[in-house]
């Protein structure tokens, strides 16, 4: 099957690297095509509220979408949008927590390692340790977590640094669902692309992963841990999507991390199907598919 012009639903990966089987463009047009997309219903309200509050903007980017149809299956234009999250990369989503000022929603503006982990009484302790302590805490709540090697997360960094964004498939039972993931310090803010077409610049984060480098000279590792949304998201996604920049940041296969290159410097020539082809050669896709969830830690 093509791939759905507004939210990107994927085809199973049997299909990945084959033709497609129908024409790149969708029956109807404005929001009766785009309710096509099975995952509409998690944003109806949000899109039917745009339409009611600003009609113009709403029909604008009907007609955006519309110029995407007529783009070749599996190729993206994504310039415009790269510079518009790099202008605003910020959180745009906050809650009340630690004595931060935040919004609802469950995200917490500037969280520090200080707010979660006790850092004077930790440099006392191993590397080995520091990392046990982490896994008990955080294997009792229902997040993401990890503990990345200090070399492994200068890598990422790095790249970060040149390549800020990228986009991620989330394997779905009907396919795949993409995200944008966009790098603002060392918090990493994950959208689904429908959201942030939809509603711009304004798109609100669904996952944050934090990286915290505190401990990264004197202990040689890099806690990570995350906030989500849950009602877009559960731990099993916000895993796949973890797991996923550490695939395509932290790679030392020059193929992998060049699609995020493109995206970012070459967005004319980046292909979407290039993403899901890598996650199932790698066999994330086939491990992080619904049904056959991994470990969270």
């Amino acid at each position: 099957a093509a791939l759905r012009p507004l939210g990107l639903l994927a085809p199973p990966a049997r299909g990945v690297l084959g033709p497609a089987a129908g024409s790149g463009t969708a029956a109807g047009s404005g929001e009766a095509a785009l309710e096509e997309n099975p995952f509409y219903g998690k944003y109806r309200h949000k899109i039917q509220e745009l339409r009611r509050s600003s009609p113009d903007v709403f029909e604008s980017r009907m007609e955006k979408r519309s110029e995407i149809k007529r783009q070749p299956v599996g190729h993206s234009k994504q310039g415009e949008f790269i510079r518009c999250m790099e202008e605003k990369a910020r959180p745009i989503f906050f809650a009340e927590g630690l004595g931060s000022k935040a919004s609802k929603g469950g995200f917490t503006k500037d969280k520090t390692l200080d707010s979660i982990l006790n850092v004077e009484m930790v440099k006392e302790k191993s590397a080995e340790e520091i990392t046990q302590i982490w896994n008990q805490y955080f294997s009792a709540k229902d997040t993401v977590y990890a503990v990345i090697p200090a070399d492994k997360f200068d890598l990422m960094w790095k790249r970060a640094q040149n390549c800020p964004s990228f986009l991620y498939a989330l394997p779905r039972k009907e396919g795949y669902e993409f995200f944008v993931g966009q790098w603002s310090g060392t918090e990493l803010h994950f959208t689904s692309l429908i959201n942030v077409q939809t509603q711009g610049e304004t798109a609100p984060s669904q996952l944050v992963l934090y990286h915290y480098p505190d401990l990264q000279k004197e202990k040689g590792i890099v806690l990570m841990t995350a906030e989500m949304d849950s009602k877009f998201l559960v731990v099993h996604d916000a895993q796949c999507l973890a797991n996923q920049v550490q695939l395509f940041y932290a790679t030392d296969r020059s193929e992998t991390f060049g699609l995020v290159e493109t995206f970012n410097h070459r967005s004319s020539e980046f292909k979407y199907m290039s993403v899901i082809a890598e996650l199932e050669q790698s066999g994330l896709g086939r491990e992080l598919r619904p049904g056959q969830a991994s470990d969270k830690s």
